[in-house]
């Protein structure tokens, strides 16, 4: 059954697919996809500004909202326009199964803190190749408390599946692209094997934590122009760990130590 009150006039079913597409072609990289329930979840607790939200059966997703998100029962009762079946699949890659897809401005998003007002960590990630582990690493500075996620290199943070891994959490904490010789200021700490044992350390405030590639590490000039090589502890014969996993051990480390 339609989720809003029929009116005196038939409403036209394809008007919000065609409100997506124009919002898409009129602010570019400006509109964030939110694919899934829990990505537009967090985007609208955290204040994000959701013009268009989609779904093909309002009633389950109304039904998910009164299970695990009570608060947003009621805006998304007024926020969500339903659409014809098949209809999600032309408009995201991959149709989130909880069936749900919506447009958030992007110019809601948390700016990324200046070293003097920044106490928690920055994380740098050193060109990622991979979006759903920079969206993983959005979710643990998030759940964290970090100060925000800043990459380099041609991967947009962004991304709509960037996002969909962060589960909308890109509202909660600051996430941009950022040039490797323009830096925000404060001590770098560098991920490297050579480095000082984690477990011995107290991380500086406002610290920059940079982390490498799984494959290549860190860059040599970011390498170079660390203050400190900092390394996780690690079995003989193991390579390596996953990107959002090591993010997630040394976020855990600096978590522990706080107040």
């Amino acid at each position: 059954m339609p989720h809003r009150p029929e009116t005196s006039s038939t409403p036209d079913p394809l008007a919000p697919v065609r409100s997506w597409h124009r919002l898409r072609a009129d602010e570019g990289d400006a509109a964030v996809v939110l694919d899934g329930f829990h990505a537009l979840k967090h985007a609208l607790r955290f204040g994000a500004h959701v013009p268009v939200a989609l779904t093909e059966d309002a009633g389950s997703v109304l039904d998910l909202a009164d299970a695990l998100a009570p608060d947003l029962t009621a805006p998304l009762r007024t926020l969500l326009d339903e659409v014809p079946p098949g209809t999600l699949g032309t408009l995201v890659p991959r149709a989130h199964p909880t069936g749900v897809a919506a447009l958030a401005a992007r110019a809601g998003a948390p700016a990324v803190p200046r070293s003097g007002a920044r106490t928690a960590p920055l994380v740098l990630l050193d060109d990622p190749r991979n979006l759903g582990n920079v969206g993983a690493v959005v979710r643990l500075a998030a759940g964290c408390g970090a100060a925000g996620v800043l990459t380099t290199g041609g991967t947009d943070p962004w991304h709509p599946a960037a996002v969909r891994a962060g589960a909308g959490l890109h509202f909660a904490t600051a996430v941009a692209r950022a040039e490797p010789d323009a830096l925000p200021e404060g001590p770098l700490y560098a991920l490297d094997p050579e480095g000082d044992d984690l477990r011995g350390l107290d991380l500086p405030e406002g610290v920059l934590l940079a982390f490498g590639t799984e494959r290549h590490g860190l860059s040599p000039a970011l390498r170079k122009r660390a203050d400190r090589l900092v390394s996780l502890p690690m079995e003989p014969l193991v390579s390596s760990y996953n990107l959002a996993t090591s993010v997630a051990m040394v976020l855990y480390h600096w978590m522990s130590r706080r107040p």
